[in-house]
């Protein structure tokens, strides 16, 4: 029998994260390989936890979350989230206008299936985060993609994303601060985004969920209270700067002139009800995590784990002729690039590929994030800072190996 047929737009779909190269690391500790996994920001699988008085916020009351609850979430939580906008200066900010989400992802495929007829065109920043480009894909969208260049320290240029705006153009999509990059975003930037937005009557989507995660006096933007009358989507969670990955509790904010957005809110507010509702449990965290106490600005600040970690890659990346990294400034990756003899025939999957078969380290070819240069790959920052100096010990080997190898071809 023929075998069953799959959806033709998914061999568009590619995210790297979870695919080729982690299957081949899932067989190569089946058969007792030990690996160092750098390939996923899962804050639990490096030993953090999420913060005690959010545990006690949701086992305290576990015994009452047995029943659904509102397609856009619980109403203490979707409050907590309103007043953590209205504190940030979103002066409409209401518990109306936030939905609750299993995770950040849930809630942009949402966003999206309700925006989207198919053809329409969604601008993406380049590199992005692989989910957004899929998310557009399958809900039969056009990913446009703008350009965040090393050169500019990853940050777009907003007359190009402007020449990209077509008649079929309905959203533009920022990352802030960035991943797979680390950049964060000036509000003069922001600004001129808005304004772009304003001119072409496009959605502003906003993927915040790194927002407190910050280094070196970074200061973080929200976009809402710039975007003003704007329509914005701003999404935040629980799973990284609360280090709760696993309870899957994500929000967004639907900010901006009411009447413009009042059917984009109804049709959300459907789709979420097509799928009664999100994880109840986690939703008793968000008051706990929006109201209580920083957790994440001592692992961010000198001395701290992520701080230390961060400067161990930054100087390995100095001290190797073969690396160049931007240093970033949020979120919890770094995204070296190789350079000099080694980014001879370098192809980023290849090299992944041979750094976890040869030095048992698994990290994501940059290509994996919608980009064409072939020289980027991307690392997490949880592990331990030693741990990341090990790393950097590997991936030297494998790019001092390279190197010889491309060096000889060309002498030949």
């Amino acid at each position: 029998m023929n075998p069953i047929a799959t959806r033709s737009r998914l061999r568009e779909v590619r995210y790297e994260i979870r695919g080729q190269l982690a299957r081949r690391a899932r067989e190569l500790e089946a058969g007792g390989r030990e690996l160092i996994k750098l390939h996923i920001g899962n804050p639990g699988v490096f030993g953090f936890r999420a913060p005690d008085h959010l545990q006690e916020a949701v086992s305290s009351r576990l015994w009452e979350s047995d029943p659904y609850t509102h397609q856009q979430g619980m109403p203490a939580a979707r409050e907590a989230v309103a007043a953590h906008h209205r504190a940030r200066g979103v002066a409409g900010a209401s518990a109306e206008k936030v939905f609750i989400g299993n995770g950040v992802s849930e809630l942009i495929d949402i966003a999206l299936r309700a925006l989207l007829d198919p053809g329409d065109e969604v601008l993406l920043p380049a590199p992005d985060y692989p989910l957004w480009s899929a998310a557009t894909i399958l809900n039969e969208g056009v990913p446009r993609y703008y350009a965040c260049e090393a050169g500019n320290g990853f940050l777009p240029d907003p007359d190009a994303i402007e020449a990209l705006v077509t008649p079929r153009t309905r959203a533009l999509v920022l990352i802030n601060p960035n991943n797979p990059t680390g950049a964060s975003y000036p509000r003069a930037l922001l600004e001129r985004l808005v304004d772009i937005a304003r001119r072409h009557g496009l959605v502003l989507m906003a993927d915040e969920i790194y927002e407190g995660i910050l280094y070196d006096g970074a200061a973080f933007e929200p976009l809402a209270p710039i975007a003003t009358e704007v329509p914005c989507l701003s999404f935040g969670g629980l799973s990284k700067v609360h280090r709760a990955c696993g309870w899957r509790v994500g929000w967004a904010l639907l900010s901006g002139d009411p009447v413009r957005s009042g059917d984009y809110h109804h049709a959300m507010d459907l789709l979420g009800a097509l799928r009664l509702c999100a994880n109840v449990p986690g939703q008793h965290a968000v008051e706990a995590a929006l109201g209580g106490p920083n957790t994440i600005d001592a692992l961010c600040a000198p001395g701290g784990r992520l701080y230390e970690t961060r400067r161990a890659a930054i100087e390995a990346c100095a001290a190797s002729p073969h690396l160049d990294l931007v240093a970033p400034q949020g979120a919890l990756y770094a995204f070296p690039r190789v350079v000099g003899e080694a980014a001879r025939d370098f192809d980023d999957h290849a090299f992944a590929l041979a750094l976890l078969e040869n030095e048992g380290v698994l990290i994501v070819p940059g290509t994996s994030f919608n980009i064409t240069d072939r020289r980027h790959f991307r690392i997490t920052l949880l592990p331990e800072a030693e741990v990341m100096r090990e790393v950097f010990r590997r991936i030297g080997r494998a790019l001092d190996a390279h190197a010889g190898r491309a060096r000889a071809r060309h002498v030949a």
